[in-house]
């Protein structure tokens, strides 16, 4: 059975767990990636048949899918293709991206065996710094294992319809200080081309997902404001206390 692990992974928490599950199906066998986060993918077309094995990975920002990765998955189509949907969230809620994600993928032709809302870093602060950690890569793989060999889904996927009101990206808009090296390592990675020839970030364009700051070589990109220090400490508070993963069969 061929298996491909399908995501929107700005930061790389999605990419893990997705990759774990993936792994798991596809045992002995190498597994597919079809990676939708780099800012050309907008237009990417593939067909999976009904012998295939599909892994479908999203971040959540407020509650909801992307909205820039949303319109990503318009050109994938299933033929009665088995799927697993894995939101990945930052300890606060999923709340409707699940059952965003569920709907997208049915009116897509494929069939749900399995549900995951998983926790990850948060984009701000310092919030599950380290997870996904192996201990959630570990549930993550063996959920999938039984996603896949079992008949089909029973459990009910949280969220309300319709969805809560999304929004296109967060308040914080990444600055550039004068360390910077111009690697273009932000430039190229930029999951909406938000960075200009000048290595300043574009503040209508950002979806605030701070993958420049987390991959900056010299720390050039940063978010070194008091009011996001402020903001970031008291979230960081807030959201201190653990959540576990929740898995849907």
């Amino acid at each position: 059975m061929k298996v491909t692990a399908v995501y929107f992974s700005p930061t790389g928490n999605t990419k893990k767990s997705v990759e774990a599950m993936a792994a798991a199906v596809a045992g002995e066998e190498k597994y597919e990636i079809l990676d939708l986060t780099p800012a050309d993918c907008r237009n990417v077309v593939h067909e999976f048949g009904a012998d295939e094995f599909v892994i479908f990975g999203m971040p959540v920002y407020a509650g909801r899918i992307p909205a820039v990765a949303a319109p990503r998955l318009d050109g994938l189509t299933g033929h009665g293709t088995p799927c697993i949907l894995a939101a990945t969230y930052g300890n606060r809620h999923y709340d409707d991206a699940l059952a965003e994600m569920e709907d997208i993928a049915k009116a897509h032709g494929f069939v749900v065996k399995g549900a995951a809302a998983l926790v990850g870093r948060h984009t701000y602060g310092m919030i599950q710094v380290g997870r996904p950690d192996e201990k959630d890569l570990k549930a993550d793989a063996e959920f999938a294992r039984k996603a896949a060999a079992g008949e089909g889904m029973k459990s009910v996927i949280p969220g309300k319809r319709p969805y809560k009101d999304g929004i296109p990206g967060g308040k914080f808009k990444p600055l550039t200080d004068r360390t910077c090296i111009g690697c273009g390592i932000c430039r190229k990675g930029c999951p909406v081309g938000a960075i200009g020839e000048d290595f300043q970030v574009n503040p209508e364009v950002c979806i605030s997902c701070f993958r420049c700051i987390r991959n900056c070589p010299v720390h050039a990109k940063n978010m070194d404001v008091e009011v996001y220090l402020a903001f970031a400490e008291k979230f960081t508070e807030e959201l201190s206390k653990r959540r576990e993963n929740e898995y849907f069969l």
